[in-house]
């Protein structure tokens, strides 16, 4: 029952988030607010709905590893196993302003998080714990970062956004339909959310696996299947840019926003998530950005992408093998 859980639960999670994105986005459009916003904020809440359901219901549990696990997981995931993937399938041509600025902010989500998992090690007296305040600090980052995000959007125009051209496209459902979709969409989050962590906890102790290290493979992967459906049909597209600004964001968004959330709800011990996966993950993004600039073409080859997917094996591996 726990494979089978494991498995409804995850069904649910990433259905309720596309039931909560499309009732959110009607209702935005019917009240005025424009196509591009809808991108910016409900559509890229959709995404990482998976993530934000899965940790805020593992840290209530009791499973605080789980819950950093699949943030920390899924940004290893994002990075290295979706773009090798993309990659491998079409070259990746990186725009300029994802080079300067997101991936960036992406890197130093990256060593936030990096700074305080080492807190002992760097003089702090709170042990390896996500506090409420390192949750605050987390959330005014997010602020921030969606403060410069939607000014850096004043000079688009909704016709350039793809992501808020694709909610656009969608037909405009009656209000209470919207309302409907919404609640059914929280609902399938939130019971979803418990009926994964609880197959998800029920394997792990089966198999003699952490909660931790289930986070880091099995629901980060999971959770993170959102992501690699869309960049993927977006590069076989040859629209390699929204693969990896939806890739970017995600990386943001998880860590200063369903972290930050998660932290200030109820503090979150690291326990089995070391100094390894949190370098791995940073090294992720630090890779990415190398590879980026390597001459200053702003491309990720095909053999590039093998490396990094072949990084991700190789992280794979590892954690199996502390079994």
């Amino acid at each position: 029952m726990d494979y089978v859980w494991l498995i409804v639960g995850l069904v649910l999670i990433i259905a309720g988030a596309d039931w909560l994105t499309d009732g959110a986005s009607s209702m935005a459009k019917r009240w005025g607010v424009s196509d591009l916003v809808i991108g910016l904020t409900v559509v890229a809440f959709g995404t990482s709905a998976p993530e934000l359901s899965i940790s805020l219901v593992s840290a209530l549990k009791g499973s605080a590893p789980m819950a950093i696990g699949n943030v920390v997981g899924s940004n290893i995931f994002n990075v290295l196993a979706i773009i090798g993937v993309v990659a491998l399938a079409r070259p990746i041509r990186i725009e300029p302003s994802i080079m300067q600025n997101e991936l960036p902010l992406a890197i130093l989500a990256s060593v936030a998080l990096l700074a305080i998992g080492c807190g002992p090690e760097l003089g702090a007296g709170t042990g390896r714990i996500v506090t409420r305040p390192d949750g605050i600090l987390l959330i005014l980052f997010f602020l921030i970062f969606m403060r410069y995000t939607f000014s850096q959007a004043k000079g688009i125009s909704s016709a350039s956004d793809p992501v808020g051209d694709a909610a656009a496209r969608k037909p405009l459902m009656p209000m209470w339909k919207s309302v409907a979709w919404v609640i059914l969409g929280l609902g399938a989050l939130v019971w979803g959310g418990d009926r994964f962590v609880s197959g998800a906890s029920g394997i792990a102790s089966s198999l003699g696996m952490s909660d931790a290290v289930i986070g880091l493979t099995i629901v980060a992967a999971g959770t993170s299947l959102p992501e690699l459906a869309t960049s993927l049909t977006a590069a076989l597209k040859g629209n390699t840019g929204i693969a990896v600004g939806n890739v970017i964001g995600s990386c943001i968004f998880n860590i200063f926003f369903v972290l930050g959330l998660t932290g200030v709800v109820t503090p979150l011990p690291f326990g089995g998530i070391g100094e390894t996966d949190l370098l791995v993950m940073t090294g992720a993004a630090l890779l990415f950005w190398l590879f980026g600039w390597r001459f200053g073409r702003r491309e990720i080859k095909r053999w590039e992408g093998g490396v990094m997917l072949a990084c991700y094996v190789a992280y794979v591996a590892f954690q199996i093998s502390k079994v």
